[in-house]
């Protein structure tokens, strides 16, 4: 006999597949931006719209999605909020006005 084991003994890994992320930025009521991510955009938007968002959109409601990205994975959405949120305000603008987000 056959010493090693066959294919069907051996333990099983599960993949899991990560859930795309978004990259957003806001404009608020004084005009400044706001950065975030969120698996599900339009849920955060409501998020924000209610209250229930972060408390610096919350005090400078209304505001608007001006811009996003769709990111394979959190960490990468969470890389690019860190490198956008370095960004100047005039960095920003150009990045709004690229409409990149409209291709995604």
């Amino acid at each position: 006999m056959n010493s090693r084991p066959s294919r069907l003994s051996l333990p099983m890994k599960r993949v899991q597949l990560s859930k795309p992320y978004y990259f957003y930025l806001l404009r608020c009521r004084d005009q400044s931006f706001y950065a975030g991510i969120a698996i599900d955009l339009k849920k955060r938007f409501q998020d924000h719209r209610s209250g229930r968002g972060s408390a610096y959109v919350k005090s400078r409601w209304p505001a608007e999605l001006v811009y996003f990205e769709k990111h394979p994975s959190r960490s990468l959405a969470l890389r690019r909020e860190a490198a956008v949120k370095n960004f100047s305000r005039r960095q920003k603008i150009e990045l709004i006005q690229s409409g990149y987000s409209q291709k995604n």
